[in-house]
This record gives C-alpha cells, structure tokens and sequence, in this order.
C-alpha cells in the first residue's frame, strides 16, 4: 500500500489513517504491552477499529506513523478534543510495533505532530495526560518542551494498583520546531 506523505521528518512520516489498515490498528489494541500506556485500555474487533477510524477523523487528526525507509505502519498519533476557540487541544501517541520503539521515532512523530498543531491548526496550547509509571514517555515529552501542569492523583487503576495520571501541556511559543512544513507554493 502506499501512503500519502503528509509530514516527513528523517526517521518517520505520518500519513492519514488507511482503513486498509484497520486489522493492524487491531493487533495492536489488543496488545497490553501497547495498551497498559493507553487510556481507555480496551479491546476491539477489526470491524469496531473499522468504524473508529472511518469516524476519528471528523473531530481529531489522526496520523498514521510510518517508517521513513520501508513505509511501513508502526503506530499511531494526533490530536483530539480540538477546541477551536481555545486554540487547545489533546495529544495521544503509540508505536504498536515493538521493534520501533526506544529508537526516538515517538519524539520525532511527535514533533511533527506538534508542528502541524502549533503552525497549521493555529493551536495555542497543547496537552496530554501519562501515566506516572511511563517514565520514558514522561522523559521524551520534557525532552521536548512539555511541562507537567498537574495530575489526577490514582487516577489510573491498572493490575490491581492504583497509579496517578500526570497532565502535562506546551504552550506555541515554548515549541521550537526544526521542521518547516511546506506551503506549496
């Protein structure tokens, strides 16, 4: 399958979701070393991941994250909850393929997905939550400019503990982007 190229940085692109891929979106949602980062932690039918992804697209961006060399899908970002009128909006990200991950293609992906929220969607403030014991996703976010706002103490009840879900958010002119997205002209 070839995908469209829609935000391209060196490691990775991201692409709009392909509902081809929907069987892949599947496996990975189905997987708890994918979904225990995840909220809400959940199981899906590739009809239900069907019917998300032809219906995610209306109200958030969603990008398909794709190896820079192979094309291949190996995760998933974008922004949710977009509120217009406050310029805000909500950050989600997963690598679903194992063999990607701790290769800093989650903090490429999500620069780029930054840069288009910040630069293009004209988002003042971007934010996300974590879960206090993904401490290399909370590392990557303060790596780029993410700072922790607040938390929602055991918030999260996972394997029979209780863990607390840290709020973390950037503001546009704490984002330095060293990506220039093309304006066709």
């Amino acid at each position: 399958m070839k995908y469209m190229k829609q935000l391209i940085g060196k490691k990775c692109y991201l692409s709009p979701p392909a509902l081809d891929d929907a069987a892949l979106y599947c496996e990975w949602l189905n997987d708890l070393s994918v979904t225990r980062y995840l909220e809400p932690s959940f199981s899906l039918t590739v009809e239900e991941e069907t019917e998300m992804l032809k219906n995610l697209h209306k109200e958030n961006r969603i990008f398909g994250i794709h190896d820079m060399q192979t094309d291949k899908l190996i995760g998933s970002c974008g922004l949710h909850e977009i509120h217009t009128i406050n310029q805000t909006a909500l950050y989600g990200i997963f690598i679903g393929d194992a063999n990607y991950r701790n290769r800093g293609i989650g903090t490429e992906a999500t620069t780029l997905c930054l840069d288009f929220g910040f630069n293009v969607l004209n988002m003042h403030t971007i934010y996300l939550h974590v879960y206090d014991y993904n401490k290399r996703a909370i590392a990557t976010y303060q790596k780029i400019g993410f700072r922790e706002t607040g938390k929602r103490r055991e918030g999260r009840y996972y394997a029979g503990k209780r863990y607390d879900i840290i709020i973390m958010d950037i503001l546009k002119d704490e984002f330095t982007s060293p990506y220039v997205i093309p304006l066709g002209l």
